[in-house]
């Protein structure tokens, strides 16, 4: 049995968690926060990979997991679909994975209010330090502490994320409160529209209570639109009081003037489907969309997974489901090679060229969303029915479906 520590309580350092003590480890789960994370995040896209790697975590997948959806479906500036496609998939919020993952951990297991501050390593151990000011010991840590890892930041300052060239407004919105014809339309399917240099996409998931019920169900959309950086991309991320977020901004922050004029964008660009949908939202919030690939995995005992080694444009709908694919690799590596450098070793030969990968074809897939400099020609637009084929499909179908 050895003794793991790991940095970060979202999902990536849950499944990681849960998986090396089924494996018979003393594993201690470190969040920075001093509050649950519950409530955090949006909707998210399962695929079969990730859903397998839940089971093994302890948490039971059945049709509670999240809303089934059939279908794919473009629709046009007038409401009316423009290309359909038959494509089922299960679709689940971060809250929901979160409270399976939470609840399938063992009391004890998970610290809040412990961020990390210093990691220092030995032949034979790591040792944390705290904000508290108190020192852990154990035999490896994992860093799952996202993209703003203060982990890595210590052993990679020099990797940062890199902006995009846009951002990706978010939400969800009751069904309870939209016309008929917004529920009859859009929740059937995952949906999406497309003016030019711009994406919105959405579909159903559970609601209050993880409620699945029709009529209680909510409606989580992702609208990516061109920012450029500098002045525009600092607007967006000033609150209402002039104060500049740069490491992102809270969604309850965000400046009235910013979300009126989304409303009003929406109005004019969007099938008033998802005009409504950005109407009736409580509380938008915006997203800057970034790349990050670190160099290198494995550092001595300490290794790095999850949006710590790699952050994917969401595009290809691959976040937790890389995460959970890290998780699976840590846990099969320290079985076959103990809770060695040797293990992480093997498990950054496995997972860094995938997570490179998927880092790539997320770039493709956003290609043509990145704010064009003045002057300089537009990206090539790729097809409304070929961005529907290609976005956060499972990863068995990217050979089938490329960038």
């Amino acid at each position: 049995m050895a003794r793991i520590l790991i940095a970060g309580g979202s999902l990536g350092g849950l499944m990681t968690a849960n998986l090396l003590l089924r494996a018979g480890h003393a594993v201690q789960l470190l969040e920075r926060s001093p509050r649950s994370l519950q409530g955090r995040g949006a909707g998210i896209v399962t695929h079969e990979g990730q859903r397998q790697v839940l089971r093994q975590a302890g948490v039971t997948v059945d049709e509670t997991l999240g809303i089934a959806v059939a279908s794919r479906v473009v629709l046009g500036a007038d409401g009316q679909a423009l290309f359909r496609w038959d494509h089922p998939q299960i679709l689940t919020s971060w809250g929901r994975l979160y409270a399976l993952l939470s609840a399938a951990l063992p009391p004890g297991c998970q610290r809040l209010g412990a961020g990390v501050t210093a990691v220092h390593q030995t032949d034979d151990g790591v040792s944390l330090q705290l904000a508290s000011g108190e020192t852990l010991q154990a035999d490896l840590l994992l860093a799952a502490d996202g993209i703003r890892s203060t982990v890595r930041a210590q052993l990679l300052p020099e990797v940062q994320p890199a902006y995009a060239g846009y951002v990706a407004w978010r939400g969800v919105c009751d069904e309870a409160v939209l016309s008929r014809f917004t529920r009859e339309t859009l929740f059937p399917h995952f949906g999406f529209g497309m003016p030019a240099g711009e994406q919105m996409l959405g579909y159903p998931v559970a609601g209050l209570n993880d409620s699945t019920a029709v009529g209680e169900r909510r409606w989580n959309f992702v609208w990516y639109r061109p920012a450029a950086a500098g002045a525009e991309l600092q607007a967006l991320q000033t609150d209402a009081d002039g104060t500049h977020h740069a490491g992102g901004l809270p969604p309850q922050a965000v400046s009235w003037q910013q979300i009126a004029a989304v409303r009003a964008a929406a109005r004019a660009r969007l099938a008033p489907q998802f005009a409504e949908v950005l109407e009736k939202t409580a509380m938008p919030f915006v997203q800057p969309i970034y790349d990050l690939a670190s160099p290198q995995l494995a550092h001595g005992r300490v290794a790095l997974l999850g949006d710590a080694a790699f952050v994917a444009r969401p595009h290809v709908g691959m976040g937790v489901a890389k995460a959970a694919a890290d998780a699976l690799a840590l846990q099969q590596a320290i079985a076959e090679f103990g809770a060695t450098p040797q293990a992480l070793r093997h498990y950054e030969l496995q997972r860094r060229p995938a997570g490179l990968a998927v880092v790539e074809r997320a770039r493709q897939l956003g290609a043509g969303l990145e704010a064009v400099p003045h002057g300089a020609a537009p990206t090539t637009r790729r097809a409304p029915d070929v961005v529907m084929r290609q976005t956060a499909i499972d990863p068995s179908l990217f050979a089938t479906y490329p960038p």
